[in-house]
């Protein structure tokens, strides 16, 4: 009998866990329609509020990789591509308020977006770039997360995540069978997996998206590809694999942008781009 109540008991835990996380995702996300991306999204922020989270998250995110370079002609050069990036494409359309800046870290290979606009390049990714067109590659990349709403959506869907696994995780275990832990956590790893590749289809879809907007903005878009190449040479041997990352493997990213190029130029791609 104490062991059919534990099961029972367990079974209303979970149940009243996934009633909770559905309710928290349905009814305290919005449902909206990304006209640059053509999806219906849940995102758990306003456009006012991304914006707002990005400016503060933005001295303290400069910091950790060095502060701001300083040299101010190239801060000047990159914000005027990535507004020119903005200004030509569909991503000034959006509400959003873009700012490019130049980290001082000359180690670390990276770029990032904040919610809101606030993008980011540290000099290690700019000193493997040699072309204009590479660069364009990488702020265009970072321009589709942040009008992709990717952050709000991301957090959306890892609370809906998170909680459906919990709701998992409290039905699998029994404390008087220590053997069930393991069926617990993997119902944790299961939903972290998941999450994961919430985080690599962004990144697709931010060089998909991102092909269109180095187009609109008289960029060559095979320059992101190039750009896939010398990230994939620079992570060699530290990479884990795809299904363990919140990135896509380079090959793969290569392939999808290719596609994408193909889809955007059925007739080849003109003439006269920016490399």
């Amino acid at each position: 009998m104490r062991r059919s109540g534990s099961i029972t008991g367990r079974l209303l835990l979970g149940f009243v866990l996934v009633v909770i996380t559905l309710g928290g995702y349905f009814f305290g996300t919005r449902k909206e329609y990304n006209v640059v991306t053509g999806e219906n999204q849940r995102i758990a922020y306003s456009v006012k509020e991304e914006i707002a989270l990005g400016l503060q998250a933005a001295p303290e995110m400069a910091q950790q990789f060095g502060g701001l370079y300083q040299d101010e002609r190239i801060q000047a050069q990159i914000d005027t591509l990535g507004q020119k990036l903005v200004e030509q494409s569909e991503a000034g359309d959006t509400p959003y308020e873009f700012a490019f800046h130049v980290l001082a870290d000359d180690q670390t290979i990276n770029a990032f977006a904040l919610p809101g606009g606030q993008i980011f390049i540290t000099v290690g990714l700019l000193n493997i770039m040699e072309t204009e067109g590479e660069v364009a590659g990488v702020l265009a990349h970072e321009i589709v997360h942040v009008v992709g709403r990717h952050s709000s959506e991301q957090i959306a869907k890892t609370q809906l995540t998170q909680g459906l696994a919990g709701a998992a995780a409290a039905v699998l275990y029994d404390p008087e069978n220590p053997g069930s832990a393991g069926a617990a956590q993997l119902a944790a790893v299961v939903g972290q997996m998941v999450t994961m590749k919430y985080g690599r289809d962004d990144e697709l879809q931010s060089d998909q998206v991102g092909v269109r907007i180095m187009a609109d903005a008289g960029y060559d878009p095979r320059s992101m590809g190039t750009v896939m190449q010398k990230l994939g040479e620079a992570n060699q041997g530290s990479s884990a694999p795809e299904f363990m990352s919140t990135h896509p493997n380079s090959e793969n990213r290569i392939e999808q942008i290719n596609q994408a190029i193909a889809e955007e130029f059925p007739n080849g791609v003109p003439e006269g781009l920016i490399p």
